[in-house]
């Protein structure tokens, strides 16, 4: 496949997703940061994998379509110009199976990823602390050596789906002795297990989108640690890979958004506060949307033809990041009074907010392009 040339059987698998979802697509669903809303969300994701539309990319085994990347952002595309929901399995599907798929053992590959595609296992994202942010090597949560497993000690916070989530995943110091990036190790965990305390964090609007979650000798068991102990660091950057890189932020999000912004132009092209110029903001945002696409077909192409996505993942996570925000600000603006009042605009904006730092602070992924893709001395100019 040249760039944004496809065959006859992508062209096929495009009309096929189209089709299916013009059948089957609710439209939008109550917020998936509340109980009402988790639970239609999760109904969403059954009927997903119902029709083998949840994971396509994965094996037919674990209820995929053994589909190509190339298939999977036409999908991506499809998908949201539907309009379809938002996908509250992203944890799951998105960042922790590729690391299952590739670090995981039979067994949790078994116990764990059919029920992701499906919505029966929600996950939650426990990375983050009180003193470990974007410097995630300096964490202070322990996982201590005991009979059959670890006992899990400490707190994690801004934990993603973590209210109505099923299970975690994270990193834990096993052994406080080792250097800061040595001595961690990944595991997977219950959110129901004893000892561990899920406190909702409330957002701008309201909702519990984030969580803290304590861990008072918390048990998990050896089956539970995801790659080998002490590997942590290399397993964690691999997730982080996946969130800076392709699976998290396809462009078909931020084409339809541009769409939506173009229409919303037509009809509030003043803007209700009765400002001008915002026709070039527009544009730009519109700009923006078909740049990253392109973008991303040309990541697909070096991809599919055996490359690999590395330092390239925090352009790519700074893109679309300022981005989601360019979009929406400039929507906001148009909408003048009215985007005080909760809406579509509105309610995308508040998420859009907190993109330039989840997936690691956008100050953070510019210091790896200066120091890895650029070549510029850490610090220097």
């Amino acid at each position: 496949m040249s760039t944004l040339e496809f065959t006859e059987a992508e062209e096929a698998f495009r009309l096929e997703a189209r089709e299916w979802l013009a059948a089957n697509n609710p439209g939008r669903l109550p917020s998936m940061d509340t109980a009402e809303g988790a639970a239609a969300h999760r109904e969403w994701e059954r009927t997903l994998a119902s029709g083998r539309w949840s994971v396509v990319t994965w094996p037919e085994a674990y209820g995929g379509r053994d589909a190509s990347l190339t298939e999977w952002v036409i999908f991506e595309e499809e998908y949201y110009l539907a309009g379809a929901p938002t996908r509250i399995s992203q944890n799951g599907i998105s960042l922790l199976a590729p690391i299952i798929f590739g670090h995981g053992t039979e067994s949790q590959k078994e116990r764990y990823l059919r029920d992701m595609t499906d919505g029966t296992l929600v996950w939650a994202q426990a990375w983050s602390e009180p003193e470990a942010g974007s410097d995630l090597a300096s964490l202070r949560a322990t996982a201590t050596r005991v009979e059959g497993g670890w006992k899990l000690n400490g707190q994690k916070t801004w934990s993603s789906r973590a209210p109505f989530a099923d299970r975690g995943f994270g990193l834990f110091r096993s052994d406080p002795e080792a250097e800061r990036h040595r001595g961690l190790t990944y595991f997977l965990f219950p959110l129901d297990a004893d000892g561990v305390t899920v406190r909702p964090i409330d957002q701008l609007d309201g909702t519990p989108g984030f969580a803290e979650i304590f861990f008072d000798d918390v048990f998990v068991p050896d089956e539970d640690v995801l790659g080998g102990v002490g590997d942590g660091w290399k397993v964690a950057m691999s997730t982080a890979g996946n969130e800076r890189g392709l699976s998290l932020r396809s462009p078909g999000r931020f084409c339809a958004a541009a769409d939506r912004l173009v229409e919303l132009y037509r009809s509030h092209g003043l803007g209700k506060g009765g400002h001008r110029g915002f026709g070039d903001q527009v544009v730009d945002a519109w700009i923006g949307a078909e740049a990253y696409r392109l973008y991303t077909w040309g990541t697909v192409t070096h991809v599919e033809a055996g490359g690999s996505v590395g330092a390239e993942g925090s352009i790519n996570k700074l893109w679309w990041s300022e981005l989601d925000l360019s979009l929406h600000e400039t929507a906001l603006s148009l909408l003048g009074a009215d985007a005080e009042l909760s809406g579509r605009w509105l309610d995308d904006y508040l998420f859009s907010l907190s993109g330039p730092i989840y997936a690691g602070t956008n100050q953070i992924q510019r210091n790896i392009v200066a120091e890895r893709v650029l070549g510029l001395p850490r610090g220097g100019r």
